[in-house]
């Protein structure tokens, strides 16, 4: 993440400054982290459609970005009512948004078929990091990585000592970053004709 990062906690709100000095220009500002409700869904939806389509261009084509739209991309509801999926809010507007799961589905929102909404047990299995995405227009800001530092310290908390996600071809270099390795690239079906490629990653995490 670029420059540092301060946290202030409230009730179920969590207000973090990140303070970059990239092309040495300090920028400081206040980014509400809190839980996504389904009063959230409209912008949610609209937040993964402009990520998808804004930061995914380079390594997709725009008949697998639309085609992940129908159900690879999208909000997952289970994670709402779970409490585990979180909203990146800057002046009221939604810059970013990802979650993580104790549940065994590991990446769709709820237009994909097949979901699995049984419980893992952490003492066996890796909790699942969710649907990150962030708005084009404030990408490298360190918003995806406050939300990865966020739903790990979440699983931490419940118990998980490993976390494993499905990465985009444009998310693996965050992933890595942190920590996170890959195995062998799958091709998810999108329909149409059409698959996508993503990469499953997983990790390891430290003890508190």
């Amino acid at each position: 993440m670029d420059g540092a990062m301060g946290r202030i906690a409230c009730g179920c709100v969590t207000r973090y400054t990140l303070c970059s000095n990239r092309q040495k220009v300090f920028d400081s500002m206040p980014i509400i982290l809190r839980k996504a409700t389904l009063a959230d869904v409209p912008q949610l939806e609209a937040l993964i459609a402009r990520s998808a389509r804004g930061l995914s261009a380079e390594d997709y084509r725009p008949t697998q970005i639309e085609g992940a739209l129908r159900g690879a991309f999208g909000v997952d509801t289970q994670l709402l009512a779970d409490q585990t999926y979180f909203v990146a809010e800057e002046d009221g507007r939604f810059v970013g948004c990802g979650g993580w799961s104790f549940r065994a589905t590991l990446f769709g929102g709820d237009a994909r078929a097949g979901r699995d909404s049984s419980m893992l047990d952490p003492r066996t299995q890796a909790a699942k990091i969710r649907a990150f995405f962030v708005d084009p227009q404030d990408a490298r800001r360190g918003i995806g990585t406050l939300l990865l530092e966020h739903c790990e310290n979440e699983a931490r908390a419940h118990g998980f000592s490993q976390v494993e996600l499905m990465a985009t071809l444009p998310g693996v270099k965050l992933y890595a970053a942190r920590g996170y390795v890959g195995a062998a690239m799958v091709h998810f079906d999108v329909g149409l004709g059409e698959s996508i490629e993503f990469i499953p990653m997983r990790k390891v995490l430290a003890a508190p």
